[in-house]
């Protein structure tokens, strides 16, 4: 599997280059700016993009914002953007056009190769990855008459794993439960917070995003 690496910090960079070819991947090409990325991926589009949220000039949103442009130009094209910080409202800006293949992850989970690499597959494979912590902010979240006060424990453990954007084989093995009594949490979430529920599985966590962040 191809991959591009952009990270202004030439260090990080990589790092993070060596761990996925340790893990298996071709990484084609390693740049330090937004403009350098969506030059690479233009000549030569690989199989996914792992890129910083911040880079330069401003190193506020450039890494984003190129993120979002290659799933115009690029749909075939998975993106996953790093970032330091927990920022919900970035994580959506990155998932709310509904486009496949993209995820978010604090830069902290770099340090379990195999996470790194497990996200990287599922984006390239068209997966919705969304990192734990954002989505505990967002489950975390009160609001008045909040219909999540409606669902068990074991209800709001399974809509946590759906919203990172996990299959239900995925909530079995996290949770240590049948596939069948997955099928009937997913089933009553769905039915207690009036979601549609959709076969797709892209389309089922994007679901519970927005729900989460209405």
């Amino acid at each position: 599997m191809r991959v591009i690496v952009a990270d202004d910090a030439a260090l990080f960079r990589a790092g993070i280059s060596r761990l996925l070819a340790d893990a298996g991947f071709d990484v084609t090409a390693q740049v330090g700016d937004a403009g350098a990325l969506l030059d690479a991926v233009d000549r030569d589009p690989p199989d996914a993009v792992v890129v910083d949220i911040r880079m330069p000039p401003t190193h506020t949103t450039e890494g984003l914002d190129a993120a979002r442009l290659l799933t115009e130009r690029h749909p075939g094209t998975g993106v996953l953007v790093l970032s330091a910080y927990v920022e919900p409202h970035y994580a959506m800006r990155l998932v709310e056009s509904g486009a496949s293949g993209t995820g978010y992850l604090l830069k902290e989970r770099v340090a379990d190769a195999g996470e790194l690499a497990d996200a990287v597959r599922r984006v390239a494979a068209g997966g919705v990855v969304i990192d734990p912590g954002v989505v505990a902010q967002l489950v975390g979240r009160r609001r008045v008459r909040d219909p999540l006060e409606s669902l068990s424990e074991r209800e709001r453990e399974v809509l946590a794993v759906m919203a990172e954007g996990r299959s239900n084989q995925a909530i079995c093995e996290r949770l240590f439960l049948s596939p069948k009594t997955v099928e009937a949490y997913v089933h009553n979430v769905f039915t207690k917070l009036d979601l549609h529920p959709a076969a797709d599985a892209n389309r089922r966590v994007l679901a519970v995003l927005a729900y989460l962040r209405a």
